[in-house]
């Protein structure tokens, strides 16, 4: 691989895809390609297959995903099993025909069952149940990794999956109806701020532990695992450490500078009680994250302030 590779980076437009492409850039890789999804619709498998024999990148990047929140995944079941099926499958197979020796699949923790032991190993794959809120989603990634296995096993090409735990960072997604707890409740305590230090209404108990990784140390991860021949197909990547909701959400109230009340809403789920990633495979490798959950929180908070004008202020 040179500075010059061409490497295709699919939902380079996303929190993860972008922040691959910054980190990429910052090293000066020179030959990065991105399309939207109006320029290429990787639902067709067509226009995937023409692109690749086009283009003919040397690596592929799959960031690319319809995502969302529990309730999205619990109502919209077909969409997020097809779609996501019909995308991955798409980049997969058409870099495979395309002799791409380098593919780098991107999935989530959601693939290991629902009451495997505590860190997740790679090893529990495929070991009992997924969460049924959002299964969906799940066996659809879990068909990426195992696709990715099949052409490594039979072609020894160096197609390898990397499994985050909860991503937050620049470009995340700040909408309360559809965005992830972290960035939810930066939002939450923003809003409560400039609304003379209103109280902040969070749900649970405050109790459940989360493990949250900086996107960028993520897209270091990426760098990694395409510098880099690694020996296995499936790398979970975390920061090894977990917090209670309860601790993330006095963190982030320090961080906004918001001098309210927080009230738990113990009506509402706490949802699993805990969730942390074994992310010693590829550490043991030489990859290690950077961002603390102070400085990572700091790093999206400044994001969302310099993007304001793209959230609308909500009544709290």
């Amino acid at each position: 691989m040179t500075k010059d590779s061409k490497i295709y980076i699919a939902g380079h437009r996303g929190m993860v895809g972008s922040a691959i492409w910054r980190a990429l850039e910052a090293l000066g890789f020179t030959n990065l390609i991105g399309k939207t999804s109006k320029e290429l619709d990787l639902r067709n498998q067509q226009l995937v297959t023409d692109f690749f024999n086009n283009e003919k990148p040397n690596i592929v990047i799959d960031a690319a995903a319809k995502v969302g929140g529990i309730l999205a995944n619990n109502e919209n079941p077909y969409p997020f099993l097809m779609e996501n099926l019909q995308i991955q499958n798409n980049l997969i197979d058409a870099a495979h025909k395309a002799d791409v020796q380098k593919f780098v699949f991107l999935g989530s923790s959601c693939i290991y069952p629902k009451f495997a032991p505590q860190p997740l190993k790679e090893d529990y794959l495929l070991t009992d149940s997924l969460e049924p809120t959002n299964e969906w989603y799940a066996i659809a990634k879990i068909a990426g990794v195992k696709a990715c296995q099949a052409v490594r096993k039979q072609y020894g090409k160096d197609f390898v999956s990397l499994m985050p735990t909860n991503l937050y960072g620049p470009n995340d997604n700040f909408d309360l109806q559809s965005s992830h707890v972290l960035p939810a409740m930066l939002r939450k305590f923003h809003e409560a701020k400039n609304n003379e230090n209103a109280s902040v209404t969070l749900w649970g108990s405050g109790t459940p532990m989360r493990e949250f990784l900086h996107v960028d140390d993520l897209a270091q991860a990426v760098v990694f695992a395409i510098e880099n021949v690694l020996p296995e197909y499936l790398y979970n990547v975390g920061t090894g450490t977990d917090v209670t909701i309860k601790t993330l959400a006095e963190t982030i109230q320090n961080t906004v500078g918001h001098n309210g009340a927080i009230e738990w809403d113990s009506s509402k789920p706490d949802g699993t009680p805990r969730k942390l990633m074994d992310s010693s495979r590829l550490r043991a490798l030489g990859w290690e994250p950077k961002y603390t959950l102070d400085m990572g929180i700091q790093n999206a908070y400044d994001w969302f302030q310099s993007h304001q004008e793209d959230y609308k202020t909500v009544k709290l």
